[in-house]
């Protein structure tokens, strides 16, 4: 039995530095970066006071007052970017049957920044121990529950098919559409709107990455604060956003004339049951994964042109993904070019799995690999091509992208041009 291709035809992403695909590509291939310090709140308390944040006025993405009420940023980005996904990929969803469309929504935090606020509020900002629900908004319930966001885009799309939301930390972007692709292949939709979207940036996160160190404390220069695979990195720098795509099945894509951008090729993840927050430096689950998505794929390791790497710019993590690079690559690994877009738009947990995945997808639109901003001491344990400072031209037809997270989550995915030989 033929398997199934999935394809991506439509990308719509919100990032910092931009709202929008093409700004967000232009701030990649220029080596830009959007960090800064912290406006959301007053950080001044904080150990890490910088991160990645986006200028974002709802009204003028479309939302109506009532969405705006109703629904919290990170839904906000979700429905914006959908709907920007489907107008991209030029596809006629009123022309297919609602229950053949389907809708995958990743985050790791959900609702935080509502949550943040609405706790301050309803305890008279932290003075009651016993809260006054009275104050709460009506919609709080939608807030606590992360399932409203793939209601929400379902509603937006028109999709009454499969509807679900992943949230396995800061692998959920890549996990969600992963998901999706099984959902076209095994014929549970023919089309999937898929994604992620996370908008953490908030006291209470800070207060978390700050009690394990895990954010950078360097505010002097916060647009160098993040230093992936850099031997002066000292954490990553938090940012929000997200990226939503249309899948479809390869010969209904080409049927209707869609433009394609990447075939998403293989997925797999893994969990290293090993430690909360700590990863093994040899890599050993992250290597597995890598391998399952390459053989899903049918693609040898020589043919990847372009890494996109998790890079979160903390030293285990980074020491931990070179090691991986090189069991599964071998040789290859030194003559394959990876970088961290983190370097540029900061860690946005849950989203940045998808959002890298649209870098990779650009990638091999443009023919140009984004660099990893920052990087000019280099750590003698990090010793691939990690692309520093400048983007590179170059011919791109296959793309590994890769996710680490909290609680042991190891995902990797493969992008290929559809025209490639299979194996």
């Amino acid at each position: 039995m033929t398997r199934r291709r999935v394809v991506i035809t439509g990308i719509e992403v919100i990032a910092p530095g931009g709202i929008g695909k093409e700004k967000f590509w232009n701030l990649l291939s220029e080596g830009r970066t959007a960090t800064r310090g912290i406006t959301f709140f007053d950080p001044t308390p904080f150990r890490s006071r910088v991160a990645a944040e986006i200028d974002f006025d709802p009204y003028a993405h479309g939302l109506t007052a009532q969405e705006v009420r109703r629904l919290d940023r990170t839904a906000q980005f979700a429905v914006v970017a959908s709907r920007g996904a489907v107008a991209d990929s030029g596809i006629e969803l009123g022309g297919i049957d609602p229950h053949r469309i389907g809708v995958t929504v990743g985050s790791a935090v959900g609702a935080t920044m509502s949550l943040d606020e609405e706790y301050r509020t309803v305890s008279d900002g932290g003075r009651l121990d016993l809260v006054d629900h009275t104050y709460a908004v009506p919609h709080l319930y939608n807030h606590m529950v992360p399932s409203s966001f793939a209601c929400e885009v379902a509603w937006a799309v028109g999709a009454e098919g499969p509807s679900t939301v992943v949230s396995t930390g800061c692998t959920s972007g890549l996990d969600s559409v992963g998901y999706a692709v099984e959902l076209v292949r095994e014929g549970s939709a023919d089309v999937v709107i898929a994604g992620s979207s996370d908008a953490p940036i908030s006291p209470i996160t800070m207060a978390c990455f700050d009690a394990i160190k895990a954010t950078t404390p360097r505010h002097d220069d916060p647009q160098s604060a993040s230093r992936p695979f850099d031997g002066t990195r000292n954490g990553f720098v938090l940012g929000e956003g997200t990226a939503f795509f249309v899948l479809e099945e390869l010969e209904s894509a080409r049927m209707r004339g869609a433009h394609i951008y990447a075939e998403i090729a293989g997925y797999a993840t893994r969990s290293n049951a090993y430690h909360m927050t700590g990863l093994r430096p040899d890599g050993l689950e992250m290597s597995e994964a890598i391998d399952t998505a390459l053989g899903e794929a049918r693609m040898n390791p020589e043919t990847i042109d372009y890494i996109n790497a998790h890079g979160s710019g903390t030293k285990q993590n980074d020491r931990h993904e070179t090691a991986a690079f090189k069991r599964s690559l071998g040789d290859h690994a030194h003559r394959t070019p990876v970088s961290s877009i983190k370097s540029m738009v900061g860690h946005s947990l849950g989203a940045i799995g998808s959002i890298e995945i649209a870098a990779s997808a650009l990638a091999m639109e443009y023919d140009l690999v984004p660099p990893t901003a920052n990087l000019t001491t280099p750590d003698p344990e990090c010793d691939l091509d990690y692309v520093p400072v400048t983007a590179r031209e170059q011919l791109v037809d296959a793309v590994l992208t890769v996710g680490s997270g909290f609680g042991g989550f190891q995902s990797a995915m493969v992008l290929a041009s559809p025209e490639r030989n299979l194996l």
